[in-house]
């Protein structure tokens, strides 16, 4: 990212960040904050690494399927990091970036590897669509929501895992005026994604950001409880992945604006009044502190230790093998670009 764009990017927030603070009672907010337990906040700092680590395995486990076996922990570490400081792209699109990275280390053609963002995006939007499916269930008329994220969940994974049904659910779109625009950035995002779309490549990725996701979820928990409005765990749960999903679907980098204003409403209306306006505008600005800043922060300093430590600037010629021995092959422009088009239409 440009310095233009990040510049940019951090007005935006600043302006948001402040519009919700002038939108409410200002001096209710800087009392709220007056009294927080920050030990809470290091908790939520301490479960984003935990975050942060179960999803590095997502990763170490689908460049062990493409058969990349040759990249040190420290280092594969250090790019999937480094893909962190692009977070602030819509839809975190830009994370295809660690392709790059792992290019420029150890000459792996891009279009070999940006797969991995595909499925890692698909994967993290089942598990979170199925935490609210969870959720769903402990409101009243919640089942409703539940039967809805639910049947999502399991169209998706048909969708995936049956290639005729993808196919014929894309040539549906292409009947009409918009999805044929869009359809051909669709077609490349299935393709890819099929390089990693059997049942053992997604199920068990899957769990694993099930699991991830939730310990951010927990730390919003942790959060309200440092704000003395304390919250049911499944409403923090359901609140935080129902505000993931709003951020992704905003099409907005990082999900700014629309994750904190669903996190915001949520927390009010699900609470019935337990957790009044100015807690929950302060929790927010905290679990997205300790969260989505956080990523991008911990990203910026890896991709210095990179461009410091690994990167070897390989160029395009430079295909390593896949583990049968086979050559990894050219990869031509239009392929990469074809790859970074399919991540951008994931979630």
């Amino acid at each position: 990212m440009n310095t233009k764009r990040l510049l940019a990017v951090g007005l935006a927030v600043a302006l948001l960040y402040g519009a919700i603070a002038l939108l409410g009672d200002v001096r209710a907010l800087r009392l709220t904050l007056s009294t927080f337990a920050w030990w809470t906040f290091a908790a939520a700092l301490a479960l984003s690494l935990g975050n942060y680590f179960l999803r590095f395995f997502k990763w170490e486990f689908y460049l062990r399927l493409l058969g990349i076996r040759d990249v040190p922990l420290a280092e594969s570490f250090c790019i999937y990091v480094a893909g962190f400081a692009m977070s602030v792209t819509p839809a975190k699109a830009g994370e295809v970036f660690k392709s790059a990275l792992l290019a420029s280390a150890r000459g792996y053609p891009i279009a070999r590897t940006a797969p991995i963002v595909v499925a890692d995006r698909l994967t993290d939007l089942i598990s979170l669509i199925a935490m609210v499916a969870l959720g769903g269930l402990l409101f009243p008329g919640g089942w409703i929501v539940a039967l809805a994220a639910t049947s999502l969940v399991v169209a998706l994974m048909l969708f995936v895992l049956v290639r005729p049904l993808g196919e014929w659910v894309i040539s549906l779109t292409e009947r009409f005026a918009f999805g044929r625009r869009i359809a051909p950035k669709v077609r490349d995002a299935y393709d890819a994604l099929r390089i990693l779309a059997s049942p053992k490549a997604l199920l068990l990725p899957t769990a694993i950001s099930v699991v991830a996701w939730a310990l951010e979820a927990l730390g919003l928990w942790v959060i309200l409880i440092g704000l003395g409005a304390p919250a049911p765990l499944p409403l923090a749960s359901f609140v935080y992945a129902t505000s993931t999903l709003a951020g992704a679907v905003a099409m907005l980098p990082g999900g700014v604006g629309g994750a904190e204003i669903t996190m915001i409403s949520l927390l009010v209306a699900l609470s019935h009044g337990a957790i009044a306006a100015p807690a929950a505008k302060a929790g927010t600005l905290l679990c997205r502190l300790a969260t989505l800043w956080f990523a991008v922060v911990l990203g910026a300093l890896a991709l210095a230790w990179f461009r410091r430590r690994y990167d070897r600037h390989h160029d395009d010629t430079t295909y390593p093998p896949y583990a049968g021995g086979s050559s990894a092959g050219p990869s031509s422009p239009s392929s990469s670009s074809s790859a970074g088009s399919a991540v951008s239409t994931s979630s």
